[in-house]
C-alpha cells in the first residue's frame, strides 16, 4: 500500500512557491528606503482598496456556504465555521487603515474618494464572482495568498526608520505581521480537514494563483514612482499611484 501523498495545504504552497518570486521582488522594490513615505501613503490607500472587501466577500461566501450545507455539501459546514470565525477576526481591519492613512498625514478621504483601480477590483473581484457562480470554497485560495504574504516581522521598525511615521501611523503593518502566521496556519489545517474533491482542490489552487498575480500587479505598480501630474490638467492621480 502506497503512503499517503502530501496534504493539499502543502501542494498549494510549492505552487505557490514556485511562482511568487516576481511578489517578493516587487514586495521589496515597494519598502526601499528610498522616498519611502509617499509610497506608503499609497500603500495604506491600496489596501485600504482591498481590506474593505474582506469581511463583505466572507459574508457572502458564508451565506453561499450555509445553502449549500443544507443541500447536504459536505465541505460547506466546516467552511461556514470557519468563515464565522474569521470574520470576527477580519471585522474593522478597514478603519486600522483609515487611522493609519490620517496618521500618516493623509486624509481618508484620499482612499475613500476614488473609483478603486483596476487591479483591486481584477484581485477581489474575481472572488465575488466564484463564490456567487461556483463555490465559496475558492475563497480559501484568496486568503491563503493575502495571509501567506503579510507584512515580514522586521517592516514596522524598517517604515518608521525611513519615514520618521510615529507608532500610530503603522498599525495595521503590525499587527498583520503579528496575526496572519497564526491565520494561516489555521487556513491550512482546514484546508487539510475538508472532504475537498479534485475538482475542488485545483479550484482553490487556480484562485490562489489568480490572487497572486493579481497581488503582483500592484505591488508593481505601487513601487514605481508616483507619475508626475499633467500639464494639461487631465484630472488627479488615484491616491494609489495605479493606472489602469
Amino acid at each position: 500500500m502506497s503512503a499517503p501523498g502530501p496534504g493539499h495545504s502543502a501542494r498549494l504552497g510549492v505552487a505557490l512557491g514556485l511562482l511568487d518570486a516576481p511578489l517578493l521582488g516587487a514586495m521589496e522594490r515597494m519598502w526601499r528606503a528610498e522616498e519611502l513615505l509617499p509610497r506608503y501613503r499609497r500603500y495604506l490607500c491600496a489596501m485600504h482598496a482591498v481590506v474593505r472587501a474582506s469581511v463583505p466577500l466572507m459574508e457572502r461566501a458564508l451565506e453561499r456556504a450555509t445553502l449549500l450545507e443544507l443541500g447536504g455539501d459536505p465541505v460547506a459546514g466546516p467552511l461556514a465555521a470557519y468563515l464565522r470565525g474569521h470574520i470576527r477576526e477580519e471585522a474593522g481591519h478597514d478603519a486600522w487603515l483609515l487611522e493609519d492613512i490620517r496618521a500618516a498625514g493623509a486624509l481618508p478621504a484620499d482612499a475613500l474618494g476614488p473609483m478603486p483601480p483596476p487591479v483591486v477590483a481584477a484581485l477581489a473581484g474575481a472572488q465575488y464572482y466564484w463564490i456567487e457562480h461556483h463555490h465559496p470554497v475558492v475563497l480559501l485560495g484568496y486568503i491563503a495568498v493575502l495571509e501567506g504574504y503579510a507584512p515580514a516581522a522586521d517592516l514596522t521598525s524598517r517604515i518608521a526608520l525611513s519615514t520618521g511615521l510615529p507608532e500610530a501611523a503603522l498599525r495595521t503593518v503590525r499587527e498583520h505581521a503579528a496575526l496572519d502566521t497564526g491565520h494561516l496556519d489555521g487556513l491550512y489545517a482546514l484546508l487539510d480537514r475538508l472532504p475537498l474533491t479534485r475538482g475542488q482542490q485545483s479550484d482553490v489552487t487556480v484562485s490562489a494563483l489568480h490572487s497572486l498575480d493579481a497581488l503582483t500587479r500592484l505591488f508593481v505598480r505601487l513601487g514605481r514612482p508616483a507619475a508626475a501630474p499633467s500639464p494639461r490638467g487631465a484630472g488627479p492621480l488615484s491616491p494609489t499611484g495605479v493606472t489602469p
